[in-house]
């Protein structure tokens, strides 16, 4: 008898280790909000890539109580609203049992838990409004020092001014504070992700974050996902440094109005043009008779001039009229693919009119130059 109740205890704590350990198949998130009437809906919103919040999901209030149920391909970070009260809360939706405890009076007090990436985002958000309280605070000091009748001394000014830098400072480096000491969670990739998309100055720092996150997390499809977004940039920051004054231009040939090839490398002058235009473009037609003044001036002297039409697909006859018409008496491609254009791609055109300037041994030795500016360049190389 003792043999088989050892074996049945055996059986049964098997079993429980197989639930705690089993995966879901979706998410289950069980909500709590006092004082909320039967009836009001509870939305999960997603935000699209313009920001704007798509709604995912909906429930009803039912005894201050709500659920979702249903199933993400990745954890995402989705926002909660309720009818009638005031503001969101983010959750990260993923397939485990999350829950919520709804503040209608303070939102912003509202507690998520359930899942290590819920409780990193409850403990991010409660560490930047800290700071952001201190920074309120702060901001009122600074207001009364602005009024000349509070006769507040300059020792308190330069006190006041100190702080405010250092808490501005602050703010600036939370998240990648954060970042190291939670390299485990879903929603600090969903941190980073965010971070990439307000294009930071500095790219180092959200790299090495990406870096020090655990192994299990960089190798999750949302992982994956944030990562190829991250070598993305790295390859479109190793282009831009290419177009760097002082690095040779990027070689690359295009079709001709006849379809013939052109390449840079075969109309390189002591000194060449590179102009980026369109026949559409106004500020470009307006700029042309400066370029024919400046190439008629210098072409004798060894200037070259490639210019580099964003036509658009099945407007050939308005670019070789716009050619025509402006006296553009040099040489011209294009793929006629607007923005597409691939010469425009490898050079990062973002508007026109735009021009790379090289020297003869096709060195970027200035950029975006117009009007007497591209004169005095030129006549600077060439004289």
């Amino acid at each position: 008898m003792k043999h088989i109740l050892r074996i049945l205890m055996i059986g049964l704590l098997l079993t429980a280790c197989n639930k705690q350990t089993k995966k879901m198949d979706g998410y289950v998130i069980n909500g709590t909000a006092k004082g909320l009437y039967n009836g009001m809906r509870v939305y999960l919103k997603a935000a699209d890539e313009r920001g704007s919040q798509m709604p995912q999901d909906t429930a009803i209030v039912m005894d201050e109580k709500f659920k979702f149920e249903g199933k993400v391909d990745y954890p995402q970070m989705w926002y909660l609203s309720i009818n009638s009260v005031g503001g969101f809360i983010p959750v990260m939706v993923e397939n485990e049992n999350i829950e919520i405890v709804f503040n209608k009076d303070d939102i912003d007090a509202s507690k998520i838990s359930g899942t290590k990436a819920n409780e990193a985002l409850y403990n991010y958000t409660k560490g930047y409004k800290e700071l952001m309280d201190k920074r309120v605070n702060l901001n009122k000091e600074f207001t009364k020092t602005l009024n000349p009748n509070n006769n507040v001394d300059s020792i308190s000014k330069l006190r006041i001014n100190t702080q405010f830098a250092e808490i501005n400072q602050q703010l600036q480096d939370y998240p990648y504070q954060f970042l190291k000491t939670n390299d485990d969670n879903y929603f600090s990739l969903s941190l980073i992700e965010n971070i990439l998309k307000s294009n930071p100055a500095d790219f180092e720092p959200i790299d090495n974050a990406y870096a020090n996150l655990s192994t299990d997390v960089k190798n999750s499809v949302y992982g994956q996902m944030v990562g190829s977004k991250i070598e993305a940039i790295k390859k479109k920051n190793e282009s831009l440094a290419m177009l760097n004054i002082g690095k040779v231009a990027p070689e690359f040939s295009a079709p001709d109005p006849d379809g013939k090839q052109v390449s840079l490398k075969d109309i390189k002058g002591k000194a060449t043009i590179i102009d980026f235009w369109a026949s559409w473009c106004g500020p470009c037609r307006k700029e042309n008779p400066n370029v024919v003044k400046v190439y008629q001036k210098y072409h004798d002297k060894g200037l070259e001039i490639i210019s580099v039409s964003l036509d658009k697909p099945g407007q050939k006859d308005k670019w070789l009229k716009a050619i025509q018409d402006d006296k553009l008496t040099w040489h011209h491609v294009s793929n006629l693919n607007y923005f597409n254009d691939p010469v425009a791609q490898l050079y990062n055109i973002q508007s026109i009119p735009a021009t790379y300037i090289l020297d003869a041994d096709g060195t970027i030795v200035a950029k975006s130059l117009r009007g007497q500016q591209l004169e005095d360049k030129i006549a600077e190389m060439l004289n």
